[in-house]
């Protein structure tokens, strides 16, 4: 119900918004930002359409210089929107190849050079894991749910996945832990009601403070973050 507003609310926009999305992903290869830009756009117009207020807390927490790794929890499809209308500094993601071709979506991650993984292949999620690294070594930003799917639990997390740190172990990057509080509600719920949603940026992890953690225990520091923030703002 709440995407269906959110589209008809914004109808006559919604050609132009696609429109500048093809030409991003078709015109820009390579230069990633003008796509981010095109795809924030529309996650702000579908925030605004959508009855939904979104408080961001954290911002400062960003790292300024690029090269970077968000790990925020996962609730539901809100969640890469929210980020999306927050992050002051452009980024991909890493999805599951299970989406890759639902219709908009398709587009976002063309626009903004984002990675699919195969979670079944190690081969292939293994290819990913470096090329994520490499990426974020030459300064690109980059977006991983290290619980691997969304929970449908609501506000509780479920466990981290080490080896969703290993890019970030490679790369000897800072990890940016984000809390998203009552994320799953705009989707998930069948309502047009008016909700808040909470996005916190967390102080980063630098790698001189993990370079001697297992990932595993990264995992597990991140997702104590997370939750603990999660509990705060409840």
């Amino acid at each position: 119900m709440r995407i269906a507003m959110m589209v008809l609310r914004k109808l006559y926009l919604v050609p132009l918004l696609y429109i500048r999305l093809q030409r991003a992903a078709k015109r820009y290869a390579g230069d990633y930002t003008k796509g981010f830009l095109a795809t924030r756009d529309i996650a702000k117009n579908g925030i605004e359409a959508g009855n939904v207020t979104l408080e961001v807390e954290g911002i400062e927490n960003v790292p300024q210089e690029d090269g970077f790794i968000y790990y925020p929890n996962h609730q539901g499809m809100f969640d890469i929107m929210a980020l999306m209308y927050s992050s002051p500094r452009p980024f991909a993601f890493v999805y599951k190849k299970e989406v890759k071709n639902v219709f908009f979506l398709r587009q976002v991650i063309r626009a903004t050079g984002s990675l699919d993984m195969d979670r079944s292949d190690i081969k292939q999620s293994l290819k990913v894991i470096n090329q994520v690294a490499q990426e974020v070594k030459e300064g690109r930003n980059y977006l991983i749910f290290a619980e691997g799917t969304r929970s449908r639990k609501g506000n509780e997390l479920l466990e981290f996945k080490g080896g969703s740190f290993k890019a970030a172990q490679k790369a000897k990057c800072p990890i940016v832990p984000c809390a998203l509080v009552n994320s799953f509600v705009p989707f998930d719920e069948n309502s047009i009601r008016q909700t808040t949603v909470k996005l916190i940026y967390l102080p980063p992890l630098y790698y001189e403070e993990y370079k001697e953690m297992k990932t595993n225990e990264i995992a597990s520091e991140v997702k104590n973050r997370i939750q603990a923030a999660v509990q705060s703002h409840l």
